[in-house]
């Protein structure tokens, strides 16, 4: 009788997502870097961004926001009257990059513009962006201070945190957070979340520059296109209703 042969259970293989087929590129150049002399182009896809944090498998690609679509959704999230004026709040943007929608919002009147980058490449890109940018508005005695996008599970736990830090307290002030979400794929993740309320979800286009530059980039990666807009939502912490 034939010996039994083990053969061992095939391990299964990882899911390809669409952003997992993503190029590098570094061109074509942004007209917003071309007037500024910075770095914010190109397209880094989540193979190129893998620093050992446990979240690198929720990582999608860095590609800059566009700014047109950035300014006009603050300009959206204004028109919900929000309950502080702009200058006192902080414009955090998570998931930072090259730091192009920092220095977008840097141009509105801001306490703060704060970004946080876990990959130290991107965030060297980022100072070295800033730094450009603050000596060349460093005339400017209006702009704020600048100091130095994932999936669904990063979300969840970054909303956590939120709750955690802005949770009301007893005899404390109403804590003030509101979040702008530029292609909003994970809403869904909010618009089930018990403390906050949706304010807008749209499609918010980009300027004809803007939209020009996006279709050149987007032309190197087959599996993506460009309609000229971006789906995006704003919510506001409300609090979980007892």
């Amino acid at each position: 009788m034939p010996k039994p042969t083990l053969v061992p259970k095939p391990k299964p293989q990882p899911r390809k997502r669409p952003q997992d087929l993503l190029k590098l590129t570094a061109t074509p150049i942004h007209p917003f870097d071309l007037a500024h002399n910075l770095d914010t182009s190109g397209l880094v896809p989540a193979s190129n961004l893998i620093t050992g944090h446990p979240n690198d498998e929720y990582v999608t690609a860095y590609y800059g926001v566009a700014p047109s679509i950035l300014r006009t959704l603050i300009n959206l999230w204004r028109e919900t009257i929000p309950p502080h004026p702009i200058h006192s709040y902080t414009f955090l943007d998570i998931g930072a990059g090259k730091g192009r929608a920092m220095l977008v919002a840097s141009e509105l009147p801001f306490r703060q513009v704060i970004g946080i980058e876990l990959n130290p490449a991107m965030a060297d890109i980022a100072q070295r962006n800033l730094s450009l940018w603050l000596e060349a508005h460093r005339t400017d005695t209006t702009a704020p201070p600048l100091a130095h996008p994932f999936e669904a599970p990063v979300l969840k736990r970054l909303l956590r945190r939120i709750e955690t830090r802005f949770a009301k307290r007893p005899g404390a002030p109403a804590p003030a957070f509101d979040l702008l979400y530029v292609n909003a794929e994970c809403r869904t993740v909010l618009d089930q979340h018990p403390a906050f309320t949706r304010l807008f979800l749209g499609p918010v286009a980009m300027s004809p520059q803007d939209h020009v530059a996006d279709l050149a980039a987007i032309a190197q990666q087959k599996e993506y296109g460009s309609t000229g807009d971006e789906e995006c939502a704003i919510y506001r912490y409300t609090g979980r209703s007892t």
